[in-house]
């Protein structure tokens, strides 16, 4: 736990000194990044500790978002919008993740369902066009998306935030999601967790129901992803029906994969890092962001697997140890000299 709180102290270092130092374009990006590193910190927690590889991640993000804009334009307001975007994208995945953990679903084809329910929501919102297509009074918007009202001060519904202000939001939403994670990973029912993803049916023997942990860290990572939803359509603006396509979907395996499973600040360094990487590649017309980002992705599958913050931790422990070892090996010489 102390290595969460020495990064959660980095964040909010960060947090107080960017917006003195960035510009505003800089800080409205920034708001963009952190919500997609709140969706990577939801992926690391259910894969890298619950072993449950969901390819469709991204459709608990998308569906906080929408959540959230038809919430904010219904209610008036930011506040109850925040709770029903995390209670809608929790419930589904609750209800999802009943079927499937309960019906014993193998692995792999709980990645393909998932995915083919992100795709079905891409594919059912697409088609939502025109004015019949509302929940309550509003519409939904189809291929063009919907503007999502932005935040605004709990106790004024007419006091909306400013950008710098937003980005405050994102960073300490960001900061308590990957303490929470920090947390829940070092209690009982994350050490179970982990005890379930090494060997399933080990844990079975031991007396836990690894259909219940499963379904609980499935659900606890769908909220976190609607966080990261909210704090998406407030950095942008909007929200469209592409949260869902394929390569939202892929993009968020990449962030865990080179950051490294079994971490979470891995793949929340990752999204910043690739996040700009592809913003970069966006300036210029002579490589293709999706023939970057491939290379990059065989790159760490085949040279280095474990990802970069297991890599750095195994290579800080293994210069330590010599260290370590020559100190054992002097103590008795200096005993013996001193006596």
């Amino acid at each position: 736990m102390r290595p969460v709180l020495i990064f959660a102290l980095i964040g909010v270092i960060f947090m107080f000194g960017a917006p003195y130092v960035l510009q505003l374009f800089t800080i409205i990006n920034l708001t963009t990044a952190i919500a997609l590193a709140v969706l990577a910190l939801s992926l690391a927690l259910v894969w890298g500790f619950g072993g449950i590889l969901c390819f469709g991640q991204v459709a608990f993000f998308g569906l906080g978002a929408y959540a959230y804009t038809m919430g904010a334009i219904n209610f008036g307001g930011s506040t109850w919008a925040i709770l029903l975007a995390i209670a809608v994208s929790s419930a589904f995945a609750a209800i999802l993740g009943y079927f499937v953990f309960f019906g014993r679903v193998s692995d792999v084809y709980l990645g393909v369902i998932t995915l083919t329910v992100t795709l079905i929501f891409f594919s059912l919102i697409r088609r939502t066009s025109g004015p019949d297509f509302k929940i309550g009074i509003a519409q939904i918007g189809g291929f063009n998306g919907v503007t999502s009202p932005p935040l605004n001060l709990p106790w004024d519904t007419s006091a909306f935030l400013f950008p710098e202000q937003v980005f405050y939001v994102a960073m300490a939403a960001l900061i308590l999601c990957y303490i929470f994670c920090g947390w829940l990973v070092n209690t009982h029912f994350g050490r179970v967790c982990v005890g379930i993803r090494e060997n399933e049916l080990r844990a079975e023997l031991l007396g836990y129901d690894s259909r219940l942990y499963k379904l609980g860290i499935f659900t606890i990572s769908a909220g976190i992803a609607a966080i990261g939803g909210v704090l998406f359509c407030n950095g942008v603006g909007r929200i469209t029906p592409d949260v869902f396509n394929l390569y939202n979907a892929a993009l968020t395996i990449i962030w865990v994969i080179v950051g490294g499973r079994g971490t979470l600040i891995g793949p929340v360094a990752a999204t910043f890092g690739l996040f700009y990487l592809t913003s970069a590649l966006g300036g210029q017309s002579t490589l293709n962001n999706n023939l970057v980002l491939g290379i990059i992705l065989i790159f760490f599958v085949l040279l280095v697997p474990k990802g970069v913050a297991p890599t750095i931790i195994d290579w800080t422990a293994r210069r330590r140890k010599p260290r370590r070892v020559s100190r054992r090996a002097r103590r008795p010489r200096s005993e013996g000299r001193s006596a």
